[in-house]
């Protein structure tokens, strides 16, 4: 069948399945009432006396025995009457711990081989599993079918049950197509009992929208659609685009009115805003340095400026502020033994900083969620991290006539450690005895040294100040992954400082130039964020994604799709890492399939550039 485009969003919906069956299990193609018995049943103890028990108790007994706190009988001597499931044996094997256990059958979707959607698990359905979940799926790929795959899952890997077809040509036209599909073996016969999935879809062309490379029209737009955080308005934003900006900044950019750009300083602003802070300086990131120093400029003192990062903080915290940092924890750096690690993080060293202090330090790792095997349960442990690079504070209002305070927030590209402080210069050599003295970092070449006269590695990164309702997101960010790996709960309760902090409001008014409307994107999961809905119908309503056991945050993504689709005239990305859309590669060298890099963003680059010169008409992507 020949292969479509699908380029657009396709609204899916699962319902169940039924009559399914599958062979490798206890309860294989047993009719449903005898999956459900639960009739009671005899066993027979050693010294022979019949007893008949619930299923409940036979649990309870296979549980004792299996702890070694029931000794009079033994699985040899176990004698069934009655008409009872098989089913029940994977209820033993799930109680006991050993075999498979219950059924857990789950549902994907699939564009040919792209994976675009995974439903929860359902246990104990092993015959009818009704799932009834939506998916709004962002599509830029050429397929001929969409395939919906169920699965049982184990402990290593899943079983396949079945596989249902629905042909694209059949969405193309954009009505909704409501459905039982057969469910079929590997080699595209029904499975034994004739299953079907119930599901429902609709598929709307990406230049059916009316914001298809139209930029942003209004003021009135409503910010990226289907995320966890709605857009915000009447914020203040300041961009950074390196750790600082000396005074001869160049070139001078023109503004409107007359006016000129003029620029930030990232560093001096979180050692102002840390300063200041009165009651909770909240940290996040992938690496955190305490002996790095935020003010080097010698044209730009400030008072307390040659403090260090690490001291600053202690020293804030015994003034009976509220610190609280979540670093990443890599892994590869054990204590005593190599505390540099693979990625020479100092997540080893920050810790060991503030033991015994008032600053709260937790080291987190990426936990695995609940809907992985054990195989990418150790991958997720020992290869992903945490990348968020956040500082909250509360700040002083900007008049200073007030008592009051309110939330401003720090996140971007840049760490707060050591290699990080540069200019738009980016010297390699002439800083090395002044303002990288004591800061030099180059991991790329294993001789470099400060004594050796460098080189030392430049860095360039991104970064922002947010004020207004957008900050508060991004409070409620490290609320949620604190109280998922922070411990104990030290969080400031910003109710008891009510009349001190001021809730979320505009920050600007809604005329003025300078006034932002902001909306955060993140990628996250429940591993790492507390509060997701278990629900999917809630998650979803959340602009969450539910996944098998696990509840996912992938707006950053959404945000990069929705920003390429309306883009007029160019496209400028700045990333340190990019590569995605595994399923359109080409390669004779490696299975595309095993690589799992299935976001969307380089084939909707690449659509876009398309999509463009068909038009005739100029477009830039840098």
């Amino acid at each position: 069948m020949a292969f479509v485009l699908l380029y657009g969003t396709l609204h899916v919906t699962i319902f169940e399945a039924n009559s399914v069956s599958n062979p490798g299990r206890a309860t294989r193609g047993a009719p449903n009432f005898l999956r459900k018995s639960s009739q009671p049943f005899a066993i027979l103890p050693l010294k022979g006396v019949v007893s008949t028990y619930s299923h409940f108790q036979f649990f309870t007994a296979i549980t004792l025995l299996a702890s070694g706190m029931l000794s009079r009988i033994t699985v040899k001597h176990l004698c069934v009457s009655g008409t009872f499931s098989s089913r029940l044996v994977e209820n033993i094997e799930e109680t006991v711990g050993i075999g498979k256990g219950t059924t857990k059958l789950y549902a994907t979707i699939d564009l040919e081989r792209a994976r675009v959607g995974r439903t929860r698990l359902i246990r104990d359905e092993p015959v009818n599993p009704r799932w009834y979940e939506s998916f709004h799926i962002y599509c830029a790929h050429l397929a001929s079918n969409v395939v919906f795959t169920v699965k049982e899952d184990n402990p290593i890997g899943a079983t396949l049950i079945g596989r249902a077809y629905l042909p694209v040509k059949e969405l193309l036209d954009g009505q909704e197509v409501d459905r039982w599909l057969e469910i079929l073996n590997e080699d595209r016969k029904p499975v034994h009992g004739g299953a079907k999935i119930h599901v429902k879809l609709q598929y709307f062309d990406v230049t059916l929208d009316r914001n298809w490379a139209r930029g942003i029209r209004s003021h009135k737009f409503p910010g990226v659609p289907y995320t966890f955080f709605a857009q915000r308005h009447g914020c203040k934003v300041s961009l950074y685009q390196d750790a600082h900006v000396p005074a001869n900044f160049v070139p001078k950019i023109p503004l409107a009115g007359g006016k000129h750009y003029e620029p930030q300083r990232c560093w001096e602003d979180i050692f102002d805003a840390i300063t200041n802070a009165k009651h909770l300086i909240y940290i996040t990131g992938w690496s955190v340095y305490t002996d790095i120093a935020l003010i080097r400029d010698k044209r730009r003192p400030k008072p307390g400026g040659d403090i260090t990062f690490g001291e600053l903080l202690k020293k804030k915290a015994s003034e009976g502020v509220r610190v609280l940092m979540l670093v990443w924890n890599d892994r590869t750096s054990v204590a005593d033994l190599n505390e540099d690690g693979l990625m020479a993080t100092h997540d080893e060293e920050t810790a060991h900083f503030f033991q015994g202090t008032d600053v709260h330090c937790v080291l987190c790792t990426r936990n695995p969620d609940n809907g992985g095997s054990i195989f990418q349960d150790l991958q997720i442990l020992a290869l992903f991290t945490h990348h968020q690079k956040v500082v909250v504070v509360d700040s002083e209002i900007p008049s200073g006539m007030s008592e009051q305070r309110r939330i401003a927030s720090f996140v971007g590209g840049i760490d707060l450690c050591d290699g990080r402080y540069d200019t738009q210069f980016h010297s390699l050599f002439r800083t090395l005895d002044t303002a990288h003295h004591d800061d030099f970092h180059q991991p790329n070449f294993t001789d470099a040294s400060i004594s050796k006269g460098g080189p030392r590695e430049p860095w360039h990164d991104i970064h922002s100040r947010l004020e207004g309702p957008i900050a508060w997101d991004v409070l409620y960010n490290f609320e949620q992954r604190w109280r998922k790996q922070g411990g104990k709960d030290l969080l400031v309760q910003l109710k008891d400082l009510a009349n001190i902090i001021i809730p979320p409001s505009p920050v600007m008014f809604p005329d003025d130039h300078e006034t932002w409307n902001v909306q955060l994107f993140r990628s996250i999961d429940g591993g790492a964020a507390f509060g997701f809905p278990d629900a999917p119908e809630d998650a979803a309503k959340a602009g969450l994604v539910s996944a098998k056991d696990n509840i996912i945050d992938r707006s950053i993504q959404d945000g990069y799709i929705n920003g390429i689709r309306r883009a007029k005239n160019f496209i400028y990305i700045e990333n340190q890492y990019f590569g995605g859309s595994s399923y359109g590669w080409r390669s004779d060298d490696i299975n595309v399939n095993d690589v799992g890099a299935l976001h969307l963003v380089p084939k909707e680059l690449s659509l876009k550039i398309v999509s463009k010169i068909e038009a005739g008409e100029r477009f830039t992507v840098l």
